[in-house]
């Protein structure tokens, strides 16, 4: 969800029991809407400058301490209203699912005895809950710091002075570590206790890992846990079909990932509580009896009811996440007034797959955000890239020896200089141009909604990293509404034609793969034959594990879902791996 889409979220949901994320990435946007959400709630606010020796870190911790303050005063709140249509408390529980505390609440509506109703009411009230205010670090955005022109110790490191800061906030709740393994990074977590178990076996923080597949969270998980760290959540994500960076695989779907997550979670769980009661009993730490609790969720492309049961209820799925489809809720997430239109309107052309992304991972873009036109019109202009005013990203040392970003300026003056002398072929140099030119200033710009929408910078220029799925919402609608469509209470939101997510995905694949080629019939991929060979023959086993599915789909489902499969088949069929054999 980028940096700043749902950097206050928790303000509109946590207390409507909804958990939600809050990134990490950019602590000057944070410190601006510290100072935005103080003023608005009559707190003090002293400015935190860059002059503080852990500036970082500090900024991160008082804004996550003034978002926990303000819910748990809604949450006081809440809890005092009267059960009257229209009041929070209400809304609480009519947002809910299906559930065992739904249950009670219906059935205090339907209660008489005003004595009786009164003391359901009261029990009501205790099972109220805020939703967790969770937090994200990107693993790869790691930045060394210089002070004084002297680089800083590693603690100061970006990620790591982020989970600093998580991890002296007052937030009970989640950090979620995503983009793959990043050593020094979760090693440091062992230097805070709230990341270990009590002497119940909860914890006041917990470890949340993204990761692609299963042996992902294997080799990650035993990481951790050798280190006397639980993880909590496996959340498994889509490598294409997803808002943001993406992470694409050689071809492996999520379909079969999440069969293997389901054949093997318990082997996943007992493997790893091994690991970690032996490391702290090594640390002189209490061993547990049990396994502490551990959700696998999943997320990427998720769009229907359907969908989202086949996730909970084949696949056993704890929870799914759903991410692009909210950004056209405006009263949960920060999008300003012209991109919302343009986020309604979007069609497949405007939502494209590009490497506008520094880190050099294909990412999902916007092709008529502010921040896309910005970047065309600099070149037009004869002078690409950004100014960099954040750094965020600064990584490359091709040139400089104190890195910088592949979207600044300086980069692409001296890039697009080299280039030339490579000896390229006019196809080959007009490829090799546009993936410098291409580079987006995005740790700035995914930013820039916020601070339009809350009126903190009105000349900012948005970047949007929605998901493919996108496209097929196109109308802005209410929290309730959006509540309602997921759990199959409210019908269609999205358009008749989108593609189950299962389809969605596998052509996601095979454009991807089509493009790797493209790049190899230029010379310009450093692709084996071996990852060709692989990533198709995983996608047609892909969908011969799809074909046997049938069990999951209605009738109407299935006839479509056979006749795409059929079709994507001879689409993959037909990719021709000829060329790259003979190279």
């Amino acid at each position: 969800m980028g940096t700043g889409f749902t950097v206050d979220t928790a303000l509109s949901v946590a207390k409507f029991g909804i958990s939600s994320a809050i990134s990490l990435v950019d602590d000057v946007m944070i410190e601006q809407m510290r100072k935005y959400h103080a003023e608005r709630a009559g707190e003090p606010y002293e400015e935190i400058t860059n002059q503080d020796e852990d500036a970082r870190a500090h900024r991160i911790t008082l804004y996550l301490n003034l978002i926990n303050l303000l819910v748990q005063r809604q949450m006081k709140v809440l809890k005092a209203m009267p059960f009257s249509d229209g009041s929070d408390i209400v809304r609480y529980f009519e947002l809910m699912p299906d559930s065992s505390n739904r249950l009670l609440y219906d059935k205090m509506l339907g209660e008489e005895d005003s004595e009786e109703k009164a003391r359901m009411q009261d029990h009501l009230r205790t099972l109220v809950v805020p939703g967790s205010i969770d937090v994200n670090i990107m693993t790869k955005l790691d930045r060394e710091n210089y002070r004084g022109g002297q680089k800083q110790p590693p603690e100061f490191a970006d990620a790591l002075a982020a989970l600093r800061g998580f991890a002296q906030s007052d937030l009970k709740s989640s950090i979620i570590f995503s983009a793959g393994i990043n050593k020094r990074l979760l090693t440091y977590l062992t230097q805070f206790e709230d990341f270990f178990p009590t002497g119940n076996g909860e914890f006041r923080k917990k470890v949340t890992l993204k990761v692609s597949d299963y042996r992902s969270a294997e080799i990650q998980g035993n990481f951790m846990a050798k280190r006397g760290i639980w993880v909590s959540e496996f959340r498994v994500e889509s490598g294409l079909n997803c808002g943001g960076h993406t992470f694409p695989s050689t071809g492996n779907l999520i379909g079969p990932i999440l069969e293997e997550f389901k054949a093997k979670r318990k082997e996943l769980i007992e493997k790893l509580f091994a690991a970690c009661n032996k490391t702290w009993a090594a640390n002189d730490r209490e061993e547990l009896d049990i396994p502490p609790a551990v959700r696998f969720t999943v997320q990427g492309g998720i769009g229907s009811h359907s969908e989202d049961e086949l996730m909970l209820g084949y696949y056993n799925m704890d929870s799914t996440g759903w991410g692009t489809p909210w950004l056209l809720v405006p009263e949960v997430t920060n999008v300003d007034k012209v991109h919302l239109d343009k986020l309604v309107s979007a069609k497949g052309e405007e939502v494209y797959l590009s490497y506008s992304t520094p880190l050099l991972v294909p990412f999902w873009n916007l092709r008529n955000s502010g921040s896309e036109n910005a970047r065309r019109e600099r070149i037009s202009q004869g002078v690409p890239g950004s100014p960099c005013p954040k750094g965020y990203l600064r990584a490359n040392t091709e040139f400089t020896e104190k890195p910088i970003c592949l979207a600044s300026r300086a980069y692409q003056k001296l890039k697009l200089e080299s280039i030339k002398e490579e000896g390229y072929t006019e196809e080959q140099l007009e490829f090799a141009t546009e993936h410098v030119l291409n580079k987006s200033c995005i740790c700035n710009d995914l930013a820039g909604s916020v601070q339009i929408k809350n009126g903190i910078e009105p000349n900012a220029t948005p970047a949007f990293c929605c998901g493919p799925n996108i496209a097929y919402f196109t109308k802005l609608v209410t929290l309730e509404e959006m509540v309602n469509y997921i759990y199959g209470r409210l019908n269609q939101l999205a358009t008749q034609d989108r593609p189950h997510m299962f389809i969605q995905e596998l052509k996601l694949n095979i454009d991807y793969l089509r493009e790797e080629l493209e790049k190899f019939s230029l010379q310009l991929s450093n692709r084996k034959q071996k990852y060709f060979n692989q990533f198709k023959e995983n996608l047609i086993n892909g969908i011969e594990y799809y074909k046997c599915l049938r069990g999951v789909f209605s009738k109407e489902e299935l006839s479509e879902f056979l006749d795409n499969l059929k079709s994507l088949y001879k689409a993959v069929e037909a990719l021709d791996l000829e060329s790259v054999a003979a190279s």
